[in-house]
């Protein structure tokens, strides 16, 4: 074998390392997991322990291995919702299934293991009920991809409850229970209900020829617009709590923003018919709940400033 051979194959190789690592981000949805993180450490600095020094909260190891151990067991959830998704997001999602395809499905099936086990583990170090929280966190996503999600009403609720979970990983690390806590969950309930409700319009081909019975392929499409639109309007009520709320601080900017856009959001519905804009109304939903992860942040702007002039 001469040295053009060798070098040829060693491009080949660090080829299908790159893709294989492009195929797992791509799997496992890295950007969704980083806005995950940064909201649980906003909600800990800002709604679950306003009272502690900001250096206290960062420097947490356990509050660290909390955050860890939720973005392993995410990602572990991306990686089985790809691998029973595989035939649906050939159709709704070609170009992403391509890319995601660049890993195999046994190795999928490796890293969720090892993912899922590490993160049960690690749970142990915070807690037993951590511990406890991730093992049935861990059940109940492979239940959604495996189950749950084929029928209608179950796979809806399951899917919007299984995305608020991981605010409630630190939660159950900070044993902090309120009022607003809950009032900002039902918020967050309705948004990413709507979402989902959004999605299944946007991939109704695919869930169709899946015999995925969606609620716009058993109920169709009107039906699944009048109940976003309902949805919607239960969604102003937590909306209008928040604002009453004064420890929401400059926060309450955001929901006048949330409150125009869903003043204006049915009207769009109604008016929208391809997957393009269906894909426009999701997008703008994805946008308002990575605001309000950073919106967490005006909570309290003084607590805020205060701690940046202690040098943290």
């Amino acid at each position: 074998m001469d040295l053009l051979e060798i070098s040829e194959q060693n491009k080949k190789a660090k080829r299908s390392i790159l893709y294989g690592v492009l195929g797992m981000l791509s799997v496992m949805r890295g950007y969704n997991i980083l806005v995950v993180v940064i909201a649980q450490y906003l909600a800990s600095i800002f709604i679950f322990s306003p009272e502690k020094p900001l250096r206290t909260i960062l420097l947490d190891f356990h509050l660290f291995v909390t955050v860890f151990a939720t973005s392993l067991v995410i990602a572990a959830g991306y990686i089985i919702n790809s691998f029973y998704d595989s035939e649906i997001d050939r159709i709704n999602k070609p170009i992403k299934s391509k890319i995601d395809n660049f890993v195999s499905q046994k190795t999928k099936l490796k890293t969720y293991f090892a993912l899922n086990a590490l993160g049960f583990l690690l749970g142990f170090i915070v807690s037993w009920r951590a511990a406890v929280f991730f093992a049935i966190y861990i059940f109940a996503i492979w239940l959604y991809s495996h189950k749950l999600k084929k029928h209608p009403v179950a796979g809806l609720l399951s899917s919007s409850v299984l995305a608020m979970l991981p605010f409630f990983a630190v939660f159950v690390y900070h044993k902090n229970i309120s009022e607003i806590i809950f009032t900002h969950a039902a918020f967050l309930f309705f948004i990413i209900t709507i979402r989902e409700l959004i999605k299944d319009l946007e991939g109704v081909k695919g869930a169709f020829v899946n015999d995925y019975q969606t609620i716009p392929v058993k109920y169709g499409e009107r039906f699944t617009k009048i109940l976003i639109s309902i949805v919607v309007v239960f969604s102003l009520n937590p909306i209008y709590f928040l604002w009453k709320y004064p420890e929401i601080g400059e926060m309450k900017y955001y929901f006048y923003l949330v409150f125009t856009v869903f003043l204006m959001f049915p009207f769009l519905l109604w008016k929208a018919k391809s997957i393009q804009q269906y894909n426009v109304l999701h997008n703008v939903l994805k946008f308002l709940i990575v605001l309000g992860v950073f919106s967490l942040a005006l909570i309290d702007t003084s607590v805020l400033i205060t701690r940046i002039l202690q040098k943290i």
